[in-house]
Formats: structure tokens, C-alpha cells, sequence
């Protein structure tokens, strides 16, 4: 009987650890600096990307470097990586090569962001409260690896780990989607102003995490 209560309880655990949550108006927050509050998400992939749209919104007051989203592997911890440095400037890397983006400044709000790449002509765009900053290009020709580690909170130096407190990210981030091919900038601006086009890596409506250390689910802040 022990052992059969054991089994049912296993069984339990991987239903919870795999199940599809809707998170629709709801964030994570991460309440204090730290080494160890994440969260990660499991995506759905099965070919190596030659495209992806990343959108998210993220409410936060800092001053400091912060990561806003890391997807890593084995072979290159910033295979993607949107990160707000201290100086106001945004860099998003694709495959360890980075461009970099400076969009007008503003007092602490919920902001939304949307990040596309596509690697036929390495075009790179950085969508900022429905806005268009300039196109940037990097690794053309480039496919990102499939198996990946992806985290909110805190910047991959290593595939799953290598985080430093001091780039970690204080406030709410949510409304997180993605997808393997490049949003329009119509279907962009849908997204920002609430809408969704079923995304196929990363679905905020039905999402697979895993939180760590002090993170917290609560209602969003923004509309």
C-alpha cells in the first residue's frame, strides 16, 4: 500500500510539474534583489528557429542592469537575451552578437516590449510601448538552437545558472509570448493593446513554469 501511495504521489507531482496554467492578468513578481528567485519556462519547439517574435510587459524601478528575458543552451548562454542596462540603452542578442537600442526615457511605468529577428537578413527590431525603434541586423543566416533554458528574472552566464544578483529583476514581469516567425507591425501593436495571435513557443494563456526562491504570482498592475 506504501509503495502504491508512493507511485500515485509521483504521478502527482510530474502532472503538476507539466501542467498548463492560464495566467492571463496575473505576473510574476519578484519582490528584492537576489541570486536565486526565477522562474523558468518550458517552450515548444521541435526545429531549430530562423525567426522568433518575443513580447512581454515588465513594471519595474530600477536604475541598475537587469535581465528582461534569458533563453540559453548548451552551446551559447545568450542565444537570446533582451537586458536593460544602467545608462538607459536596451541590447538584444541573438547567438552571442548584440545590437543595441535607446528609446526615449520615461518615469517608472509598466512597459511593454516586443523583440523580432529573422535570420534571412538578420533584420533585428525592438518594439517599445507599440513603438518601432530603428532596425538593427545581426547573424544573418544564423538558426538558434532548440534545446533551451528559459528565464525570467535573472541573465544566463551559464546554460540554467551563472546569475548575479546584481543584474536580477525587481518587479513584475508578465504577458510573456513567443513565436517562430516575425508579428507585423499591425498584429504588434494588437498584441501591445491587449489582443494575442496564438503563439506557438510561449502562450501567457497556457504556460509551462516553474518558479524559484521568492517569486510570486499576483495580479497584474497594468490594464
Amino acid at each position: 500500500m506504501e509503495k502504491l501511495s508512493l507511485y500515485f504521489l509521483v504521478i502527482i507531482s510530474l502532472l503538476s510539474a507539466f501542467s498548463q496554467t492560464d495566467m492571463h492578468t496575473k505576473a510574476f513578481v519578484f519582490p528584492k534583489e537576489s541570486d536565486n528567485s526565477f522562474v523558468t519556462l518550458t517552450a515548444q519547439l521541435t526545429k531549430p528557429l530562423k525567426a522568433f517574435t518575443v513580447c512581454l510587459h515588465v513594471y519595474t524601478d530600477l536604475t541598475r542592469d537587469y535581465s528582461l528575458f534569458s533563453y540559453a543552451t548548451r552551446q551559447q548562454h545568450n542565444e537570446i537575451l533582451l537586458f536593460k542596462g544602467k545608462t538607459g540603452v536596451y541590447s538584444v542578442s541573438v547567438g552571442g552578437a548584440d545590437v543595441f537600442f535607446k528609446p526615449p526615457e520615461s518615469s517608472p511605468a509598466p512597459m511593454h516590449f516586443c523583440v523580432t529577428w529573422e535570420s534571412t537578413s538578420g533584420i533585428t527590431e525592438l518594439w517599445v510601448d507599440g513603438k518601432p525603434m530603428v532596425r538593427r541586423s545581426m547573424k544573418r543566416g544564423y538558426s538558434l538552437g532548440t534545446e533551451a533554458s528559459i528565464v525570467l528574472g535573472q541573465e544566463q552566464d551559464a546554460f540554467a545558472g551563472g546569475f548575479d544578483k546584481n543584474q536580477s529583476l525587481v518587479g513584475d514581469i508578465g504577458d510573456v509570448n513567443m513565436w517562430d516567425y516575425v508579428l507585423s507591425p499591425e498584429e504588434i501593436n494588437t498584441v501591445y493593446a491587449g489582443g494575442t495571435f496564438s503563439p506557438n513557443v510561449l502562450d501567457w494563456r497556457a504556460l509551462k513554469y516553474k518558479t524559484y526562491g521568492e517569486v510570486f504570482v499576483k495580479r497584474q498592475l497594468w490594464p
